[in-house]
This record gives C-alpha cells, sequence and structure tokens, in this order.
C-alpha cells in the first residue's frame, strides 16, 4: 500500500491533480479510473476525482504493478489539475508567460504544456489557451486540445463566463469587504473581495472578478491604495521570496459545453506565495491555509 500526506503544497488540491503530480505519464483515463475506485481513499474513506485535499489528509492506494512503474519521485515542473479528451488545466507557475514573446527560444506555457502531453501520448498537436492569466500572475488556466474544443470553450466564456476566485497579497492594512467599480479602458468593471488575514504591513484577500477587463484585479487593488505585492508596474511593493505578482487563480469553475456537466477546478499556491503568506500570518498560518477550502 502506497500513502502519501498531504501537506501545504498540496492542501486544496484535487484528488486527480494529485494522482497526475505523482503520476505524470498516467492517461488522463487511467487517473480518473484510479480516482474513482476502491484502490485510492483519503483518510481510509473512498473518494472521488473531484474530491478536494487539505492539509495532512492521508491518501492510500493499493500498490499494482502499473502504478508502481508509472510513479515518479520528483515532481513535474507544470503540473496537470484537470484533463480530459476536450481540455487541460495547467497550474501556472508565476513569471511563465502564456505565448511565446519576439525571442524564438521564450520558454511558454502553451509550447511547454504541449511538449508535455505530445511526450506522455506520443502526439504532435498544439494546445490552444481557452483563458489567460498574465505573466506574473499564477493558479488554474484552461488549455483546449484541439480548435473545435477551443471554439467550444471559447463560447461558453463569453455567454457565461468563467467563475473564478483569486487569492491575493496586497500592501498596507484592509478591512472587511467591498466592491471596486472602477470604470477600466472606458469600459465597467466590479472586483468584489474579502479580506482574510491582516498582518503589519500586508493583507490576504480573496477576490472575485465580477467583470473581466484586461489587468482588472492589480488596476482595482492600485486604485484604492493598496496595490498587489509585487506588482512594480502598478505600485506594488517588492518581496525577495515572489518570482511574479502574489496574485494566484486559486479557484475555476465552468460548465463544460460538451457534457453539461459543471467543472470546478482548484490551484494550490506556489511555493513562494505560501512562503510570504506564513511570513505576514505567523501562528495564524496553518488555520488560514485550512480556512482556505471553505470560501465561498
Amino acid at each position: 500500500m502506497l500513502e502519501f500526506k498531504v501537506s501545504a503544497a498540496d492542501h486544496c488540491r484535487q484528488l486527480e491533480g494529485f494522482l497526475h503530480v505523482i503520476l505524470p505519464d498516467a492517461s488522463p483515463s487511467y487517473v480518473r479510473k484510479l480516482a474513482s475506485s476502491v484502490h485510492v481513499r483519503v483518510n481510509d474513506h473512498p473518494a472521488e476525482s473531484s474530491s478536494v485535499l487539505c492539509l495532512e489528509d492521508v491518501i492510500t492506494i493499493k500498490e499494482s504493478g502499473k502504478t508502481k512503474a508509472l510513479l515518479r519521485s520528483v515532481r513535474p515542473d507544470l503540473e496537470i489539475l484537470f484533463e480530459d479528451t476536450w481540455i487541460v488545466v495547467f497550474n501556472k507557475p508565476p513569471g511563465l508567460p502564456m505565448h511565446r514573446a519576439a525571442e524564438v527560444d521564450d520558454v511558454n506555457l502553451v509550447d511547454v504544456g504541449s511538449r508535455l502531453l505530445n511526450r506522455r501520448d506520443g502526439g504532435n498537436g498544439k494546445l490552444r489557451p481557452v483563458n489567460r492569466l498574465d505573466r506574473g500572475t499564477s493558479g488554474a488556466v484552461i488549455l483546449a486540445k484541439s480548435s473545435t474544443a477551443a471554439g467550444m470553450f471559447g463560447r461558453q466564456l463569453k455567454e457565461d463566463g468563467l467563475d473564478k476566485l483569486y487569492l491575493a497579497i496586497v500592501d498596507g492594512r484592509l478591512q472587511g469587504e467591498g466592491t471596486i467599480t472602477v470604470p477600466l479602458g472606458g469600459k465597467e468593471a466590479e472586483t468584489r473581495y474579502k479580506t482574510l488575514f491582516n498582518g503589519l504591513r500586508h493583507a490576504l484577500v480573496a477576490v472575485y472578478p465580477i467583470t473581466g477587463r484586461m489587468h482588472q484585479i492589480r488596476l482595482h487593488f492600485k486604485s484604492i491604495g493598496h496595490p498587489i505585492c509585487g506588482d512594480v508596474r502598478y505600485g506594488g511593493s517588492i518581496l525577495n521570496e515572489l518570482r511574479g505578482h502574489a496574485l494566484h487563480s486559486f479557484r475555476s469553475s465552468i460548465i463544460h459545453p460538451a457534457t453539461g456537466e459543471s467543472v470546478k477546478v482548484f490551484a494550490p499556491l506556489p511555493e513562494d506565495f505560501l512562503q510570504v503568506v506564513k511570513s505576514i500570518a505567523g501562528e495564524e498560518y496553518i488555520p488560514i491555509l485550512q480556512a482556505l477550502s471553505d470560501l465561498p
């Protein structure tokens, strides 16, 4: 029997995503079949592929020859959070751009993700972004496996939007909750937020963008005098621990246009973001992490 204990790096990761991390060469169908089988249990109870893991949870997997052969001790550079025949959802690291820039050899999410799947599956396909994150922002991002899937999911996002929850660390102490409605680019824009914790000089905030304007969250928090930490472009303070902005796409929900089912994906916080939370929260670090899975 294989046994794993959930650490801060996997807190709020779903079971399917955890299996992709430890079995990076396994097909999505094998991962989903394994997650829903009696061979995988969480805290000695049956679980589903979408089950959200929490700190100190214990995952047990019945050891088989195939599972043992697929098991890897080194985590992949790019984590898969969800995958089916239509899309793949990656946990984008901070500092990784979505597309290739002017430099020919620029490392980017589309190329890295395409190579990862092609190496695993023996194909030569090219992934297509369904939604996008700024270079310095981390978290869940959806890529389509074909032009047909890109069109379907693109229409879905245009019609119904993408229900998203971000986590941000902002400069200064920010009390309570509120709504920012400063227009951007001549268009209405709305961002709702709730403060989760105040440190001496920074606050951890849950952010709910109602509209989807370019750089909306970054500009809105700048407008109220609490820029995102690490976001130098918009006045954020520099934190040595951060590789990008302290802005993370933590949870995304969409109605799958092919199945009609709701797909909700959680993206665990990157290591540098966790370190900043730990530094500002002190003894409250663990309770804060534990409360993230209960955010509305």
